[in-house]
This record gives structure tokens, C-alpha cells and sequence, in this order.
């Protein structure tokens, strides 16, 4: 079954004007959709447009000109409606040291008006596995724990797409493989999730579909498995009985990147190098062949690329 679109951007402008810089175009004519219940990932370097995308969503931000539509709410005619069906999570930790979590979600859900049986505070403490810390002072939570607090303030009125800017900055690979699982959890409830991330194995990881964004441009969008099969080197090491000699001209786009006597590491481009043929060469020099083991690269090479162009 097709599912629907739950965000739908056309031309979405940002022109930031200074007194001293002149114009800044932060988004230039940004198109996209996203999928009701996939996880969305927005990459870029610093600086791409993905803070002020969210920001024009949450409406700390006015946009210049395009259309956005929420839900089936349109953002000039109902802001409070889209504000309601999007959670935010914030890269900075904004959270008050002399709450407990339990107090910040209440408050939270006061400030959206949520009455107090409709409130759902325990299921999205549970949901964070912060119910043991429930009582506790904010500021003696750990870093970990204070980045699943302010994913659950994103919760409080249960919004239907939830965007994390930049989740695991700054955070250590434990912390995140929880970030991850927290994350992944939630989707599996049906909540869409927005991803902003410059980590690019977050990316691969976490995301179906992924725009790339520079200098306020989507310069690809696509799924994960195809941006992946776009990288076009791909790098070999064999592993021999003795030192074999191999040189970059014996094969069109090949590279030595290393030898040893019993191991030498290759790059080629798929395009034009058969695998066989490439075990061909090696063979040549009367080596027997001990191990072969293949990298593929990874989003980054894709990533860099499509930023250089």
C-alpha cells in the first residue's frame, strides 16, 4: 500500500537580510516529501538550512516564500495546527536543572493544553527509561539521560512527526546506539521521524530515505540503497603466499593503495573492472590467493561527492 505524504514542502525560500552582509539565502527553493511512519534523514555540512527548515516548522522562524503542508494543514492558514502535529527535539539541552522530568513533562503538556487525564506523562517516561528518575532534579541526570528528556518533552501531546536535530552531537557511540534504539522504537509506534545529522553512519543506519542539502539546496534525494549503490570505487585486499607485482596501469582506473610482501589493498571503479578479472592479474604472478576481503565505501564517499559537484 502507497503511503500518504505527512509533510509536503514546495519552494520553500529563506532569504536572511542583514544590514552589513546583505542577503543570505538559507533555503533555496527546497522541494520534498516525506512519508507518513518512514525515518527521514536531512543531511549536510554545517550551515546547509537543515536548523532553519525546522525552525520555519516550529515557527521560530518566518519563510520568505513556498508552501508547507503538515498533515493536510497548510502553514499559512493553520501554524497552530502544524505546530500541534510536530515534535522537536533540540540540539541544545534547554532544560531546567530544578525540574524533576516527571514536572517538566506536566508542564510541558500545561503549555499545549493538554488536560490533565488526556496527559500520557508515565507511558512517555516508560517510553525514554527515565521512569526510575522520574523525581529526580534534572541537573543530576546524566548527559545521556538529559538528551532522552528532552526527546520525551518532544512527546507530551503525541504528535504524529517528530524532528531530531542533530540527536547525537556531541554524544559518546553508547549514548547513541540508545539514541538509536529509543528511536527506532518510537517509529515502530508510528511516529514519522524527521533526522537531521551530519554523522553519516547515523544515516546508513537509521534512515529509508535521504535528502542532502548544501548551501540551502537539495542536491540528491533518494533512498539510502540507492545513494548507495551511486558510489562507484570499491576497494579489495588479497591476501597471498608471496609478494606479487601489480602495477596501476595493468588495469583501466585501477590504484595500488598499499603492498606488502603478502598482502596488497586496490581501489577500482566497478564500471570498469570485472572482479574476475582483477583475480585474473593477481593470479598471473603465480600467487596463490590465501583471503580476499571487499569495501564497499560508505555514504561519506556519496556525501562528498555530491558536495563538491
Amino acid at each position: 500500500m502507497d503511503k500518504k505524504n505527512i509533510l509536503s514542502v514546495k519552494n520553500l525560500k529563506k532569504i536572511y537580510t542583514n544590514k552589513l552582509t546583505g542577503e543570505l539565502c538559507a533555503l533555496n527553493n527546497l522541494n520534498l516529501n516525506v512519508k507518513e511512519g518512514e525515518i527521514f534523514g536531512l543531511l549536510g555540512p554545517n550551515g546547509a538550512g537543515k536548523t532553519t527548515f525546522i525552525n520555519i516548522l516550529a515557527g521560530t522562524v518566518i519563510k520568505t516564500a513556498g508552501e508547507v503542508n503538515v498533515w493536510g494543514f497548510d502553514l499559512d492558514k493553520d501554524p497552530r495546527q502544524i505546530r500541534a502535529s510536530v515534535g522537536i527535539v533540540p540540539q541544545e539541552v534547554n532544560l531546567d536543572p530544578f525540574f524533576s522530568p516527571r514536572k517538566l513533562l506536566e508542564l510541558q503538556a500545561g503549555l499545549y493544553g493538554i488536560k490533565k487525564n488526556n496527559r500520557i506523562t508515565d507511558t512517555i517516561l516508560n517510553l525514554v527509561s527515565l521512569e526510575k528518575q522520574a523525581n529526580s532534579y534534572a541537573r543530576s541526570l546524566s548527559g545521556g539521560m538529559k538528551r532522552r528528556l528532552l526527546v520525551a518533552k518532544a512527546l507530551v501531546h503525541q504528535p504524529p512527526i517528530v524532528f531530531l536535530d542533530e540527536p547525537t552531537a556531541g554524544v559518546d557511540v553508547e549514548l547513541r546506539k540508545n539514541l538509536w534504539k529509543n528511536v527506532r522504537l518510537l517509529n515502530e509506534l508510528g511516529v514519522t521521524i524527521i533526522l537531521t545529522t551530519h554523522y553519516l553512519e547515523e544515516a546508513e543506519e537509521m534512515c529509508e530515505r535521504i535528502a542532502v542539502l548544501n548551501k540551502g539546496n537539495i542536491v540528491a534525494l533518494d533512498s539510502t540503497k540507492n545513494l548507495l549503490d551511486r558510489i562507484q570505487t570499491k576497494r579489495v585486499t588479497f591476501k597471498t603466499d608471496k609478494k606479487i607485482e601489480i602495477n596501476d596501469e595493468d588495469l583501466e582506473s585501477l590504484k595500488i593503495l598499499s603492498k606488502t610482501n603478502t598482502e596488497i589493498c586496490v581501489s577500482y571503479e566497478k564500471s570498469k573492472i570485472k572482479m574476475e578479472k582483477l583475480i585474473d592479474l593477481v593470479k598471473k604472478n603465480n600467487a596463490e590467493i590465501l583471503d580476499i576481503s571487499t569495501d564497499d565505501g560508505d555514504l561519506e564517499d556519496v556525501f562528498l561527492r555530491l558536495i563538491k559537484n
